[in-house]
């Protein structure tokens, strides 16, 4: 896409990947305070290491309160919780143009095992947390046990279920999308601050105010986190430089994505390849668990074309058929096969944002389908699901958040067959937080499943998915909470589903 010469400009002034050094980094200063309020972070396991992560902020809500100038952190890899046998050590920068956070990526461990981490600036150290390497490229795990979120808008309820994931022991956390939300204070369990954001000031103070949650805090310290991002990062619904909003300048947009870009950056446990480059930001990624599990994390916001009728939920237009529509974009497309067919894994997992089953969401002869998910985009989700069909991808299975529901679903390549086989397995988790309390609705969810005879499950309360991977077998945990706006819910499970290798589609277990 072509990004107009105003934009560009204005662009320009922000930080690039080839930071200049400064003359001189502050060392060992005294801060007069805790500069590690938002906690730490690991992320994008390896074979022989991991990013870690913090950010220094001393006045977290008010643009971190720290000095202009680079701060020395040292930071340390133990193989031991006590902090007692270190094997990595090193001091790194904490940069005022990337907010002073701070991305290590610590290599030259061993494969397939949990070592412990912290920082040091200021005279204080950070929490410890704790991390995993990826088992060896060729070797074959007995198990991975992961858990994967979404949705977690802050002033509708607490985060109690990320304590309760925590307390899992997961080996791996994913998240996918909507980590923080754009919008103005609408204060209800617990409130934002100020208008709808929009600068880098902002975006960095909204990052900030979620990661002073508890319940956050244990969950990233306690496992690696697989990240990416859906459309409250930078803006509701939008499609590439295409804002929610039809009067917005393309321009103005494209330095509001450059903002939020950079903040979603600086608050992620993420390689210096995702550093942005002025309104773009390569987030697609692969990350394998030896031969067991390969991930392909997808990017269905910065490369879409735009939704085909409007972005709500409507009849199928013209335009939802249209072969040039695209969520992926060409390349990311391209990437996504190269990498399945490259695939040695048992399973391939698609770690990406909206539904990919196209629901009905209309009772009676009537269709309405989401504009903004796969459905809208019929000839590329038809794409792809034909790919894993023709190219016998090994046990291919798709990840999703965005819609603050459980649903167990088929994925077919034609949803109008009733007959047409299950060629992939799609599990969506529900949100966090987003939407309030939630509630089991049943009525609807027997409408749904009877429009839609793919759909094994739906539910509207809040939670999380737990997820246990073998050889031979994929259980999915759909875990929930009866309430969020106060907090201490306990955690149920709802239902457990299985697939077995070689044949697609969930079954109840």
């Amino acid at each position: 896409m072509t990004m107009h010469r105003r934009a560009f400009l204005s662009l320009a002034s922000l930080p690039t990947v080839a930071l200049r050094a400064y003359p001189q980094v502050r060392r060992n200063p005294r801060l007069g305070g805790d500069p590690f309020q938002l906690g730490v972070a690991s992320g994008d396991p390896a074979p022989d290491g991991f990013v870690l992560w913090t950010r220094l902020a001393l006045d977290p809500l008010n643009g971190g309160g720290m000095p202009g100038e680079p701060i020395d952190v040292r930071w340390q890899v133990a193989a031991d919780e006590n902090m007692r046998r270190p094997v990595r050590q090193g001091v790194a920068a904490a940069d005022p143009r990337l907010g002073h956070s701070v991305h290590v990526e610590v290599a030259g461990l061993d494969p397939d095992r949990w070592y412990w981490y912290r920082f040091a600036a200021g005279g204080e150290e950070s929490a410890v947390g704790r991390a995993r390497t990826a088992p060896a490229p060729n070797a074959q795990p007995e198990r991975l046990r992961f858990a994967f979120a979404s949705c977690q808008h802050y002033e509708s309820g607490y985060y109690t279920a990320y304590k309760h994931m925590a307390d899992e022991n997961p080996d791996m956390i994913v998240h996918l999308g909507d980590y923080i939300y754009e919008g103005a204070a609408n204060p209800r369990v617990r409130a934002h601050r100020g208008g709808e954001i929009k600068s880098l000031y902002d975006y960095r103070n909204r990052h900030a105010l979620y990661r002073t949650d508890a319940d956050l805090q244990r969950a990233h310290a306690a496992c690696p986190w697989l990240v990416t991002w859906d459309d409250h990062e930078l803006d509701n619904n939008y499609a590439a430089q295409v804002s929610e909003e039809p009067d917005i300048d393309i321009d103005d947009f494209l330095t509001r994505r450059a903002h939020a870009y950079r903040a979603y950056y600086e608050h992620m446990p993420l390689r210096a390849a995702q550093i942005p480059q002025g309104a773009d930001m390569l987030l697609y990624r692969r990350c394998a668990y030896g031969r067991l599990v390969n991930f392909a994390v997808l990017d269905t916001r910065q490369y879409r074309t735009d939704q085909p009728c409007g972005d709500r939920t409507k009849p199928p237009c013209e335009g939802v058929f249209d072969p040039a529509a695209t969520l992926l974009g060409e390349r990311q497309e391209k990437w996504l096969f190269a990498a399945l067919e490259r695939s040695p894994a048992a399973w391939n997992v698609l770690a990406q944002q909206v539904m990919m089953a196209r629901a009905d969401r209309e009772p009676g002869d009537e269709v309405k389908i989401s504009m903004d998910q796969w459905s809208g985009y019929d000839a590329d989700r038809k794409r792809v699901l034909r790919f894993f069909e023709e190219s016998k991808v090994s046990n291919p299975v798709v990840l999703t958040g965005d819609i603050h529901a459980h649903w167990v679903n088929d994925l077919k390549v034609d949803f109008d067959d009733e007959n047409s086989p299950a060629v992939a397995s799609e599990f969506v988790g529900t949100s966090i937080s987003s939407s309030g309390d939630g509630s089991p609705r049943e009525d609807y969810a027997e409408s749904i499943r009877r429009e839609n005879p793919f759909v094994k499950l739906y539910n509207a309360q809040r939670g999380y998915v737990s997820c246990e991977v073998t050889p031979e077998c994929w259980t999915s945990a759909y875990r929930v909470l009866d309430y969020v706006t106060r907090p201490g819910a306990p955690r149920k499970t709802l239902a457990e589903f299985i697939v077995e290798s070689g044949r697609p589609g969930p079954a109840p277990a």
